[in-house]
């Protein structure tokens, strides 16, 4: 008899099934209640021959257990299954701050943190209603006459709230019990972080709606403490600029178009499993019109949330290329190439300095990009560039190189 063996697994229900997997991975499948059943009887100890049996004599259903578990052992989900299955995943990748235990992060799931962080907010919103004056505006952002050193600072302020955003991400869902990656990615042309935190997914609602949101939290209130500090010393510069970087960070989640953080409360709340996955597929099948519509697969209330969600995709990523096009990327080839003639044509180190600082900051953040973007998307621009030759390759071609290198050489 076939006996499996089981990692740590969670589930909850999700619609008519049950999502199961392992928190500490993100592995997650869905199955239906028979399937539920299956992982139960495995994970008490029955055979493979024995669940099939159980099965048919509670349930009345047939299933191919042996199947079924080939696809566990697919997901990542069996430490043993007889010998070590051919198709199973290879371990994770290690955690961001692996370290960090759920002990560690348990205060941050304390109910008294986000009251204290909306007491921050509302009495900073408050003050700015009395005192409109507090509000900083764009011409703070230009606080010295040195361009060099507005760059580096608005690079210092801006990398450092994304790494208190993320990692506010990362304590959350451990205090969940769910490991975290931060890493570098990419959404249309922008460069962003971002926390896998894929076993949230088996977590309560609450406490996934709780990580989703914990970056925005984390942005507000520290814009919230220094509009309260502004209040006191008056409008400073290093306060005027994390305030407009982190109000700048929060309305940028609201892009639901890219997977930011909006976006993953307005999949979760919709009931949607893949929202953005599902409307471009959605999409491809409008444009290419081959095969059967992927939307009529999906419930009723999921498929009107598809449907309406392609029309804000469509919209919003031909908006945002069409700004990168008219206004972003012409700015960035001016600086760029303004810092080159400064560098190239310097009469003296402070000039030179002030071209390479230009350089090192703007073109870093667009070769970390690329770097990015190619660690995501090489691999599949690799497999069309090889599907592409192949096609052109016609089989009368291939004959004819074949029996090209079968000529012997000439004397």
């Amino acid at each position: 008899m076939t006996r499996v063996e089981l990692h740590d697994l969670r589930w909850r229900r999700d619609r008519d099934g049950w999502l199961v997997g392992r928190m500490d991975t993100g592995a997650v499948v869905a199955v239906p209640e028979v399937g539920m059943r299956a992982v139960l009887l495995l994970r008490d100890g029955l055979s493979v021959e024995e669940t099939r049996a159980r099965l048919l004599e509670e349930c009345s259903v047939r299933l191919d257990v042996a199947g079924f578990v080939a696809g566990l052992a697919r997901a990542g989900l069996l430490t043993v299954a007889g010998a070590a299955p051919a198709g199973q995943r290879r371990p994770p990748p290690r955690p961001t701050f692996a370290w960090l235990r759920p002990r560690h992060a348990r205060w941050a799931s304390s109910p008294a943190l986000p009251a204290l962080a909306l007491l921050a907010v509302l009495s900073a919103a408050v003050l700015v209603a009395a005192r409109p004056g507090l509000l900083p505006h764009w011409r703070d952002l230009l606080w010295s006459p040195h361009g060099t050193l507005v760059l580096l600072g608005q690079a210092a302020a801006g990398w450092t709230l994304v790494l208190a955003h993320e990692l506010a991400h990362l304590v959350t869902a451990r205090a969940a019990g769910v490991p975290g990656r931060i890493t570098l990615g990419t959404r249309l042309q922008f460069l962003a972080a971002q926390t896998d935190v894929s076993g949230i997914w088996l977590a309560e609602r609450r406490e996934r709606l709780t990580v989703y949101l914990a970056g925005m939290a984390t942005d507000l209130t520290a814009a919230a403490l220094c509009l309260l500090a502004s209040s006191v010393t008056g409008r400073q510069a290093v306060l005027s600029l994390v305030v407009l970087t982190a109000l700048t960070m929060v309305a940028a989640q609201f892009l639901v178009f890219m997977r930011t953080d909006v976006y993953f409360v307005l999949q979760d709340l919709t009931g949607c499993r893949d929202l953005y996955g599902e409307a471009v597929a959605y999409l491809r099948h409008l444009v290419v019109r081959r095969g059967p519509d992927p939307s009529l697969r999906l419930p009723p209330r999921e498929r009107v949330s598809v449907r309406a969600y392609t029309l804000v995709l469509v919209a919003g990523t031909a908006g945002c290329l069409a700004v990168a096009g008219a206004t972003t990327v012409p700015a960035l080839l001016a600086v760029l190439g303004g810092a080159v003639r400064g560098v190239a044509g310097a009469r003296g180190a402070p000039g030179v300095l002030d071209g390479l600082a230009v350089l090192a900051v703007v073109g870093g953040t667009q070769a970390l990009w690329a770097r990015a973007w190619w660690r995501r998307h090489g691999p599949r621009v690799r497999r069309q560039g090889r599907a592409l030759t192949a096609h052109r390759l016609r089989p009368a071609d291939r004959g004819r190189r074949r029996r090209a290198r079968l000529r012997p050489p000439r004397p």
